[in-house]
């Protein structure tokens, strides 16, 4: 569709409102908790493998890992049991049952990205919540059980309180 052809957005919406229709979704969930592994890859396998090996897809089950040279991939497929049982234990709920192992067809290594100085935040993260406005933001993650998500929407949601404030006053 066209710009010109869409209609003017009456008000944008707000990302708690969009982040409730993603997460009421049936299966969401487990969906995020099966993709953990992307996570979770580097602790996994350690730095060296991790380098030479990175999951692509995630399919009934199956990790598909791309592996960067044969020797990598012969190693890996040694390795498959304890890196099975290792994502096991990490992320239980996974139901990861098998890796399949697939060379890439460019020999590059992957390198991770480099950690840069981060930027001052700015001002207005540093707004104090009320009480009544943590409790919302609480409300709005009871149904989510896995931790890291529920953290990581935690302070999403906790910039957004923050953001909204600062625009009031």
């Amino acid at each position: 569709m066209k710009h010109s052809d869409r209609p003017p957005m009456k008000q944008a919406e707000r990302v708690g409102s969009l982040l409730k229709q993603i997460l009421g979704k049936p299966g969401f969930g487990e969906q995020i908790t099966r993709h953990q592994a992307w996570l979770v890859w580097d602790q996994l396998v350690g730095e060296q493998i991790a380098a030479r090996a990175r999951p692509l897809k995630l399919r009934k089950g199956v990790l598909e890992v791309q592996v960067d040279h044969p020797v990598w991939m012969q190693q890996l497929q040694m390795l498959k049991p304890k890196i099975l049982e290792k994502i096991e234990a990490k992320i239980p709920n996974a139901g990861i049952t098998d890796i399949y192992l697939r060379q890439t067809r460019n020999s590059q290594t992957y390198q991770p990205p480099k950690t840069k100085k981060a930027p001052e935040a700015p001002p207005w993260t540093k707004i104090e919540l009320t009480n009544a406005e943590k409790e919302s933001i609480e409300e709005k993650l009871t149904q989510i059980d896995n931790f890291e998500v529920k953290h990581e929407l935690r302070k999403l949601f906790t910039l957004q309180k923050q953001l909204d404030k600062e625009r009031n006053n």
